[in-house]
This record gives structure tokens, C-alpha cells and sequence, in this order.
């Protein structure tokens, strides 16, 4: 039966503005050896390369401590010294490791670990860092998507350049972008959507109309220079400039980042924040949500979304230089069901898009039992934010009739954890 009486969390429905967008009034350097590595002049003189050793080995810095504020000692995290410090290249492991612990390659770095990163850290301090090639495969699931990953040292590489850059981002992101950002994901960007449909409806009094958005080859066609200006804006220390270029190139010269990895993930909400902040401040759209590369503007008024619709693809097209997608980008009745988040969204219930139902029933087909409820473990969740009781119920009952008996790893991993506490 159909839920209509869904209660949503109703401390997302509060109104969350950033604190700033502009620029900081307060301008300063995390280049400690400015002068002496110009990464954009690449020629490494020894005499260079020396100069920029001794000056990261020794760590020394000396500055002003009169009038120092949080901004400044944040910028000062934001140095190259931080980014190839033992502290961040060891948390980067373990990020890079984590649930992927029993991989060959995964196994033979940690099996000497202590010297790899002390590796990593040389190639980084010398400016000698390259990354490896990326392997490509493709995936089908169900659209077709061609993947490219990185050796598992250069996803260290990826992960200890985030936990830089991260802090100084975030803060700068919008409260309704939630892809890739702690205490985000699909589940509060669902409750959101369901906070600004009563909004935008005046509690279901109105007809509510959606512009629902896609960007065409979103991750083909982010452009690196345009990328780097924008981190630049922020990021100071032309070596960590150096290292985001060298991650960029091992994709493609121009253009483009790979699908799976954490700093495509990154970048693309950094590209994107242009978009966001452009829709919150210049055309002041209210009820607006983004995650990764599709997002939605919420209105009582189609016009209005017309408006908004012509604006934004202006703006995408002469500040970012992507492209709204022709046939995905359109302005939609909310009672005639609108596609965001793997959900088919309607005024007063939620269902599954039929195309991740054809999905599971395909990967509930096989006859690897362990297999089967290692999947159901993470659809069932998702399934759980739609109308779906008899849907999972049926599911359910199929699968216990067919392996009747059976007990698989994740259940008795769940015994043993619930036994030990």
C-alpha cells in the first residue's frame, strides 16, 4: 500500500545560507618558497630543487603572530609541508585502504608500508612525482559507463590532496549540494526535495512545477583550465597547483576526469559551486538541490523555471563551458512524476524507476546465495526510501523460498557481531 503519510525530517526544511562567497579580505601565501619553485616555469634547476628541499625539510617558517586570524591559520594548513606530511600521507593510506584491505595491491603496499609512503613523500618533496597509467574498463549497470582506475599509490596521492583541500572547500559549498560530502548523500537530499515540494506547493494548495537538469558528458567535459582558476582562487602554493595538474593530465590534456576517482568526486562539486553559488545569489532560485551533475529548481510559477532554465544554460555555457542536456533538461508537473535520485517522485509518494527494479531482479537471478544478500544488503536500504513494502516483502519471500535453509557470510558475520557485544 502506498504511504502517503511520509514524515520527513523537518530540521532540513530550515533555511541554510553560507556564511561567504566572496573573496577573503585577507590575502596570504601558503608558498613558503614562492620565488624559488615556479611551477609553471618547470625547469628544476638542481640549484631549485635544492633551495625547495631544505627549505620542506626543514619546516621552518616565520610570521607575523600580531592580528593572526582563524582564516589565516586555516590557509596555513592549505601548504605543501601538510600535504606531504607523514601525518597526511599515513590517513590517506588508510582512506585508500579502507574496504578494499584484501586486494593484492593493497596488500603488497602495506606489506612495506613504512618505506612506500617514505617513497610517496620523496617523489612528492622533489617534484619527481608521476602517476602511473590508468586502467580502463567498462560497467554496465545499468547505463553503460567506462571507468578508469588509478594504481592504488596514486589514489593515496588522491586522497592526501582532499584532505587538504577539503576544509578550505567545504565551507564555501552550498547547504543543498549532497554528493560526496560528509553528512550528505541521497537520503537527506530526498527529505530536501520533500521539504521544498511542500514549500513550493504551499502544502500541496498549488501545482508544483520542476526543472529538472542534466549536464551532457559532465565529467568528459570539465575544462582544466577553467578547474585550476577556480582553485587557485583559494589555493596559493603553486606546487599543490603542480600536483592537481599532474592527477588532471594522467586523464586527458584539455579536458575530462575519470570516473572513480575520489579527486574527479571533489573537483566536481568544486566546478559545480560556480553553478550553485550563480543560482543562489544572481537568480536567487529558493528550491534548488544539486547532486554531482543533476539537479532541480522547484516553483509554483513555470514561467519562472523558463526564466531560470535560459539563465543557467547561458551561464553553464559561457562560464564552464558544458552544455545542458537537450533531451533531460526540461521543466515537469510534480503530479506527473519526476525522475531525480534513482526515484520516480511524485506529490504524494516516491517509487523505484523500473529500470533498478529490471537491475535487481537480474542480480537477485543468480544462484550465489552469499552473493545475492551481499547486493540486497545496500538495495534494500535504498528501496526502503520509496513506497515499497510489498515490492521488498515479495522480494524477500522469493529468495527465502528458493534458498531455503541457507545462512550466508553477512548473517553470520551479524551473529557473531551480535554475540560479542
Amino acid at each position: 500500500m502506498i504511504d502517503t503519510k511520509r514524515k520527513d525530517n523537518l530540521g532540513d526544511c530550515q533555511d541554510h545560507t553560507p556564511v561567504c562567497y566572496g573573496e577573503s579580505t585577507i590575502k596570504y601565501s601558503c608558498d613558503r618558497n614562492e620565488t624559488a619553485v615556479d611551477i609553471q616555469q618547470i625547469g628544476y634547476e638542481s640549484s631549485v630543487l635544492s633551495a625547495s628541499t631544505s627549505t620542506i625539510l626543514a619546516g621552518s617558517m616565520s610570521m607575523a603572530t600580531t592580528g593572526l586570524t582563524t582564516t589565516m591559520a586555516a590557509l596555513m594548513e592549505c601548504s605543501w609541508q601538510s600535504l606531504c606530511s607523514y601525518e597526511n600521507l599515513n590517513l590517506a593510506f588508510k582512506k585508500a585502504r579502507k574496504r578494499k584491505s584484501s586486494r593484492k595491491d593493497v596488500v603488497e603496499f602495506e606489506n612495506n608500508l613504512e618505506q612506500n609512503i617514505e617513497d610517496l613523500r620523496t617523489e612528492l618533496l622533489l617534484l619527481s612525482y608521476n602517476p602511473k597509467q590508468l586502467k580502463t574498463f567498462v560497467i554496465k549497470d545499468p547505463k553503460t559507463r567506462t571507468i578508469r582506475k588509478s594504481d592504488f599509490r596514486d589514489r593515496i596521492i588522491h586522497h592526501a590532496i582532499c584532505n587538504i583541500l577539503e576544509p578550505i572547500f567545504e565551507k564555501r559549498f552550498i547547504y543543498d549540494s549532497f554528493a560526496n560530502r560528509k553528512g550528505k548523500g541521497t537520503h537527506k537530499a530526498l527529505q530536501r526535495f520533500d521539504c521544498f515540494k511542500r514549500k513550493a506547493s504551499r502544502n500541496n494548495t498549488r501545482n508544483c512545477y520542476i526543472f529538472k537538469a542534466d549536464i551532457k558528458h559532465y565529467f568528459d567535459e570539465v575544462n582544466h583550465n577553467i578547474l585550476i582558476s577556480i582553485i587557485k582562487e583559494r589555493v596559493k602554493d603553486k606546487r599543490i597547483i603542480w600536483l592537481i595538474k599532474k592527477v588532471l593530465k594522467n586523464h586527458s590534456e584539455i579536458k575530462g576526469m575519470p570516473l572513480g576517482n575520489m579527486t574527479s568526486q571533489f573537483f566536481a562539486n568544486v566546478y559545480l559551486n560556480e553553478l550553485d553559488k550563480f543560482v543562489k545569489h544572481n537568480i536567487k532560485a529558493k528550491h534548488y538541490i544539486r547532486y554531482v551533475d543533476d539537479f532541480v529548481i522547484l516553483s509554483d510559477k513555470r514561467e519562472e523555471l523558463e526564466v531560470y532554465k535560459d539563465k543557467i544554460r547561458s551561464f553553464l555555457r559561457e562560464r564552464l563551458e558544458l552544455e545542458l542536456h537537450s533531451t533531460k533538461s526540461r521543466i515537469i508537473e510534480l503530479k506527473q512524476g519526476v525522475s531525480f535520485l534513482g526515484y520516480r517522485i511524485f506529490t504524494h509518494h516516491r517509487l523505484l524507476r523500473k529500470a533498478n527494479i529490471r537491475t535487481m531482479q537480474r542480480k537477485t537471478s543468480c544462484n550465489d546465495y552469499d552473493e545475492i544478500c551481499e547486493y540486497l544488503h545496500g538495495w534494500l536500504e535504498y528501496a526502503d526510501q520509496a513506497d515499497t513494502y510489498r515490492l521488498r516483502n515479495s522480494i524477500l519471500g522469493e529468495i527465502e523460498n528458493r534458498f531455503e535453509g541457507n545462512i550466508s557470510l553477512l548473517e553470520i558475520g551479524n551473529i557473531v557481531r551480535r554475540m560479542e557485544a
